[in-house]
């Protein structure tokens, strides 16, 4: 999808769009309404000042729509399936597919105790990670204090929208150069 396309849908589909990026609803309200964006720059500019604008409640939304590390898809988040993102989760956590029965095994326990402790699923930007810095990650934050931890789950959130919003607007452009489809929109 291309800028100008995002900008010129009318506003429900513009906030379903956005939903893909970050599962808080308010996020998604507030991104439609600040558009046109006429640059990449300006859209990932009002991403992280509405990201960071939002109150608790719209963050454990947003963490909300994610799977589980370890799932392997949004079905067991809900509303992530709503908003279309299990094929971006699959992605972002394909290091775990191949990961030690062991490492899985420790994620799931890993993933419970946090959920316990915290009130939130586990949120980590995954790309780029191996299963075992995304388990070396979740049980070095066990130990932190709840409120910090929730500032450091928010980050995690605000890299994960970013690279979202990236794929939302060049994704399919990307998607069809790899594939040799250079005539797609």
């Amino acid at each position: 999808m291309q800028l100008d396309y995002l900008n010129a849908l009318d506003a429900d589909a513009a906030a379903r769009e956005l939903l893909r990026c970050c599962g808080s609803t308010k996020w998604a309200r507030q991104m439609t309404a600040e558009r046109p964006f006429p640059t990449v720059a300006t859209i990932n500019e009002a991403a992280d000042r509405i990201w960071w604008s939002l109150e608790e409640a719209d963050w454990r939304e947003a963490f909300a729509a994610h799977p589980k590390i370890g799932a392997g898809t949004a079905g067991e988040a809900g509303r992530a399936e709503a908003a279309d993102t299990s094929a971006w989760s699959a992605a972002e956590q394909s290091a775990v597919a191949s990961a030690a029965v062991d490492v899985t095994a420790r994620l799931a326990e890993a993933n419970r105790e946090y959920e316990a402790r915290f009130g939130y699923i586990f949120i980590i930007c995954a790309t780029g990670r191996s299963a075992v810095e995304m388990l070396d990650g979740l049980e070095r934050r066990l130990g932190n204090a709840p409120d910090r931890e929730l500032r450091i789950a928010a980050e995690e959130q605000r890299k994960i929208t970013r690279l979202r919003v990236a794929k939302l607007i060049d994704g399919d452009r990307a998607q069809a150069a790899r594939d040799g489809q250079t005539d797609r929109p």
